[in-house]
């Protein structure tokens, strides 16, 4: 069995154990993640180690921090992206299918300097900008919406993925 295919399987149970941990420790979880789109409007995508598919960058919010913050903290730690401008608040989404507590405050970054391409780690396996027609085919249905939101103007659908009762 790959590697892929055993963290594939764990991943469920994994994802429930870590988030019954963070509701005996918060009542809440808040993420931040970023649309950073280079002057092509290419987006900046990663795929981390832990979990399938490409996501746009991101990560928690921790207790005390700011969002502006933790944004600037995860683009730097998972793509040497150091904000130059004031990213722009495009909406805070109900992550649901993770846990009905999860909010992700999703910001626009169209300011920004990457001084190297950073190398693969522990968490982030791979990374790159792509352009909005071809994403990668593991690009998450999450990463999709925001991307089209942001670039083609869509409606913004306020949890984080479609719901069900919605066609794709």
């Amino acid at each position: 069995m790959t590697f892929q295919r055993l963290r594939r399987s764990f991943e469920p149970a994994l994802r429930r154990l870590l988030h019954l941990y963070w509701r005996l420790a918060r009542g809440m979880t808040l993420g931040v993640r970023g649309v950073v789109l280079d002057g092509d409007s290419r987006v900046f995508l990663v795929r981390h180690s832990y979990v399938a598919g490409w996501h746009l960058p991101g990560g928690g919010v921790e207790v005390g921090e700011a969002f502006r913050t933790a944004l600037q903290r995860e683009l730097m730690e998972e793509g040497r992206i150091e904000i130059s401008g004031e990213p722009a608040l495009h909406g805070i989404f109900l992550n649901s299918h993770v846990s009905p507590r999860d909010h992700v405050a999703v910001y626009v970054v169209r300011d920004f300097r990457q001084d190297r391409k950073p190398e693969p780690n522990h968490e982030i396996i791979d990374r790159g900008f792509f352009a909005a027609d071809a994403l990668p085919p593991e690009t998450t249905a999450g990463t999709r919406l925001r991307i089209a939101e942001v670039l083609d103007h869509a409606p913004p659908i306020l949890t984080w993925r479609r719901c069900p009762d919605r066609s794709p």
